[in-house]
Formats: C-alpha cells, sequence, structure tokens
C-alpha cells in the first residue's frame, strides 16, 4: 500500500508540469479514473488490517482532496493562458488592414444586392429607392391590403404614432414610383425592411429587392414574368438549377406564384434543408391586381411584379445556415467574402 501511495504523490508533482488540458485530463484520469491509482487504493483498503486501515484511509483521502485542490487551480491557470492566447491572435487593429493587404468585395449582403442590380439594371430596369419609414397607404392600403385584411397579420409591423411605421417591404416604392413616373415603367427598389421578428431564419431588420414593370394596354402577361425569372435564377445559381413556378396568394398581384429552385445541397434528392422536397423557395411573383392599379389612379394598364428577400438567396448562394450571422461581424465569416 505504501508503495501505491507514493505513485500516487509522484503523479501529484506531475501535475505542476502540465501545461494543457489533453495532459491534463489525461492525468485526473490516471489517478481518480475508473482504474486511477487512487480509486485502486481505496478498494484495496479491504486488504489491510483494522489497525491500519483507518491511518491509511485518511492519508489517501488527503491526497485526493489535494489533488482536487490542485487540479482546480491548474484548470482555471490552463483556461486563462488559452484565453490569452487566443485573445492575442484574434486581436484586431482596423488601422492595420491596409497596411497587411487587407482586401474584401464587400459585405456578402452587399455583394448579392450588386448582383441583382446588375442583372436588372442590365436590362434597361431603373433602380428606385423610398423611405424607411411608411404612411398606411403606401404599405398596405394601396398594395390592396385594406384594414383588417388578414395578410396584414403576417408582417408583423413597427408602428408609430398616426398611422406611420417601419416598412414591412420595399413595394410601397413601386407604389411611389406608378404615382410620380410616366408610363413604360421598368424598376426594381433594394435596401431594408423590418418586421417584429427573430431566430436563425429571420431578423428584425432584413432586405428585399423588389420589381416591377408596367406598360399601357393588357399585353403584358405572366410568360414575361416567368421567362425574365427563370433567366435571372439561373444567373444567381447557375445553369445547372431547376426552376419551378408554384401557384400560391400574394394580395397585391393575381395570378400568383413562389419560385423554387432544386436544392444545391442534396441535387434535389431530398435532405432536411429542403424539407425533403428537393426544392428551396427563393422568391415571389404575380401579374399586378387591377386594385393596385385603381389605387394610384392608372387605367388600362398591365404590369407584373416580383420580390426577394436577399439574405435569403445569399445563405443558399453560399450555404450560411444562420442568417444573424451577417450582422455580428465575425471575421471569420466576413474574411471568406
Amino acid at each position: 500500500m505504501q508503495q501505491q501511495i507514493a505513485l500516487i504523490e509522484d503523479s501529484l508533482k506531475q501535475l505542476h508540469m502540465v501545461q494543457d488540458k489533453e495532459s491534463l485530463e489525461s492525468l485526473r484520469i490516471s489517478l481518480i479514473g475508473k482504474k486511477g491509482l487512487i480509486t485502486q487504493a481505496f478498494a484495496q483498503l479491504t486488504n489491510i488490517d483494522k489497525d491500519s486501515k483507518k491511518q491509511v484511509a485518511a492519508q489517501i483521502n488527503q491526497l485526493r482532496k489535494t489533488f482536487e485542490q490542485d487540479f482546480a487551480r491548474k484548470k482555471e491557470e490552463i483556461t486563462l493562458k488559452e484565453l490569452e492566447i487566443r485573445l492575442k491572435k484574434e486581436k484586431i487593429d482596423s488601422s492595420l488592414f491596409r497596411a497587411n493587404g487587407f482586401t474584401s468585395n464587400g459585405h456578402p449582403l452587399s455583394q448579392m444586392r450588386d448582383m441583382i442590380v446588375d442583372y436588372f439594371v442590365e436590362l434597361n430596369f431603373s433602380l428606385q429607392d423610398g423611405p424607411l419609414i411608411e404612411d398606411d397607404f403606401h404599405n398596405f392600403e394601396a398594395l390592396n391590403m385594406p384594414k383588417f385584411h388578414p395578410a396584414r397579420n403576417m408582417q408583423d409591423t413597427f408602428y408609430f404614432r398616426d398611422s406611420m411605421l417601419l416598412r414591412t417591404h420595399t413595394s410601397p416604392t413601386q407604389i411611389r414610383t406608378m404615382q410620380t413616373s410616366e408610363l413604360p415603367i421598368r424598376m426594381i427598389c433594394a435596401g431594408p425592411t423590418f418586421r417584429r421578428d427573430y431566430d436563425v431564419t429571420h431578423s428584425p431588420m432584413f432586405h428585399q429587392c423588389e420589381g416591377l414593370v408596367v406598360e399601357s394596354g393588357d399585353h403584358i402577361s405572366f410568360a414575361h414574368l416567368k421567362h425574365i425569372l427563370e433567366d435571372f435564377v439561373k444567373y444567381i445559381f447557375g445553369e445547372n438549377i431547376n426552376v419551378r413556378f408554384r401557384s400560391s396568394f400574394f394580395p397585391f398581384t393575381e395570378p400568383s406564384a413562389e419560385v423554387d429552385v432544386s436544392c444545391m445541397f442534396c441535387e434535389a434528392k431530398g435532405c432536411k434543408v429542403c424539407s425533403h422536397t428537393g426544392y428551396l423557395e427563393v422568391l415571389g411573383c404575380g401579374v399586378v391586381d387591377g386594385n393596385v392599379f385603381k389605387a394610384v389612379g392608372l387605367e388600362g394598364v398591365s404590369g407584373y411584379a416580383f420580390g426577394m428577400g436577399i439574405e435569403r438567396l445569399t445563405m443558399l448562394k453560399w450555404g450560411i445556415n444562420d442568417l444573424r450571422s451577417f450582422y455580428e461581424t465575425d471575421l471569420r465569416i466576413l474574411e471568406q467574402f
């Protein structure tokens, strides 16, 4: 038994020389694991005569207490040392970015926005903008969502006094453009929108891009919309992607559809990301409802509209699984772009 105690004391001396958590855990197992020296020493007490047992048990118990105290101190010491090393490694001096040759193509959301805008500007769409603080008419009423319309419940709106609100989509810019521009209209708008939601796929502030085409007469049809969006989706995700249009409902378009693309994570075979359907929804679209034209005083016209979430396209394009990553300024993510 004295030989066993000597081995335990030698191991305790080694504790002070340990420099990393892996070695520390290995030493812990060798002493108090199922087959550890201290554990075995307690088990062997049954082989000692009664006169010596109490004294030896007290000695072993004291060695165990000493180990537990030294182990806790050593673990804290190693943890603080590793934290110091990590903080030094991750230390950021923004003034050194240029000196260190830091280059960036921009934030991933900015890159996606630029891709979208470049595509439609090449097709002679104008880039429009509108206020972030909107009134009820432009955000809801003119878009065929009168008071008490059930679609309003989907928006989770941030309201101010006097019916003012943070815009819940970029669609009000379409209304303002139709009120102030001459026909024909070919426009897109991109910018931040706001809703009361926050999780891995939703944020209180997010970005949308919407497009609108309006011309005199009734020759603008869903076929025109389908053609341009199929080409746009392949421009974003590649020529090998499959595109489908699925019937849907939006108050401001009729007929309406959601555009799906074949899941790029499982190659349309079905996985957890696409809920085993093989497809992922990327945007909504439709032929502009007549009530929207009536609200802005247009007659004898036809057109189509579409809208998409910039965050969603970015997540799918580059495989980012948490929307909140876009706003945490974590260089480990941002430097990839």
